[in-house]
Order: structure tokens, then sequence, then C-alpha cells
């Protein structure tokens, strides 16, 4: 099985947050791959990593990063596959704006599309819509899993409207 979607991540201590991208992907039964590379501590290995994954057929690439959070940015400088990047509050982050900002504020030509803070979930998300495109199958599961954000919406209402109170009009 060839992977189609790469999770990245700074470090291992990154796994919490950037295991919500795995299940989801898992989930929809896209095959994917797991490391951790770091733009600061292996710049060389994340170089060879960005400008080698169109070549082993990886679409998407999810990236997290903590603090600094350059390895989105460093990894989109070398790659054509659209890079998605998940700010990570990290221990010694500053309640996260450094990850947000050093991933969302890219130079133009070097697009990373910025989840919210420890979205990882989301960034896997976008990334099966995204392959989706050119996969109907991923498309119905896209279709069938929107339909059920739906229901749950609908199930609340429901249960909503068995709550009581004097002045409630529903």
């Amino acid at each position: 099985m060839t992977p189609t979607v790469s999770i990245i991540m700074g470090s291992t201590s990154d796994m919490p947050v950037m295991s919500q991208a795995a299940e989801f992907l898992n989930m929809m039964e896209v095959p994917f791959e797991i490391n951790a590379l770091s733009a600061h501590r292996v710049p060389e290995r994340v170089m060879e990593f960005a400008k080698s994954a169109a070549g082993r057929g990886i679409k998407v690439i999810i990236a997290g990063a903590g603090g600094a959070a350059h390895l989105p940015g460093v990894i989109a400088a070398y790659t054509p596959v659209p890079v998605i990047g998940v700010p990570i509050k990290s221990s010694n982050s500053i309640d996260g704006w450094d990850s947000i900002l050093s991933i969302l504020q890219m130079p133009s030509g070097i697009p990373v599309a910025t989840m919210a803070l420890d979205g990882a979930k989301n960034a896997a998300i976008f990334a099966v819509e995204i392959l989706a495109l050119a996969d109907n199958g991923l498309m119905d599961k896209m279709v069938d899993f929107k339909a059920e954000l739906a229901k749950k919406i609908d199930k609340a209402n429901k249960d909503l409207k068995e709550i009581k109170y004097e002045f409630k009009t529903n």
C-alpha cells in the first residue's frame, strides 16, 4: 500500500495532537505515513523528504509543529505538494500564537493551508477533501461524513426541545 498522505511532526511529543489526523485518515481508509522531522535539528532530511514526496506518490502533506513551527513552511518551500500546517501548543509555546503565526504568515509563493491550534483532525478532513476531488469513492465517504455531522445537529436540536424553561418558546 502506497501512502497518499504524509503526516509529519517536529517531534513525537506532537503525536497526541497529530494522532487525530491519523485516526481520521484511517477511518476514511486513506493510506498514510507518519514521521518525525525537525526543520531545526535535521533540515537536510526535511529538504530530502519534501523534494521526494511527489515522486513517492504523496498527494498531501500534513505538517504539525509547535514553538517556532517552521516545519510546514520549510516543507512547502521544497515541494509542489499541498501542505496543511497544524500549529501545536507546545511546552515552550506562547499560548500557541507563535506556532499559529509561524505557519500562517507564509511569504507569497509558498502557501501553507493553516488549521486551528491543535487542529489535526481538520487537517485530515481537508486532506481527504483534496484527495476526493479525483476519487469518487472518497468523495462519497466525505458526503456521508458531512451528512453524519448534520444528523448530530438534528439530534442536538431534538434534545434541546426537551429542555424546559418558563420563557423558552421552542
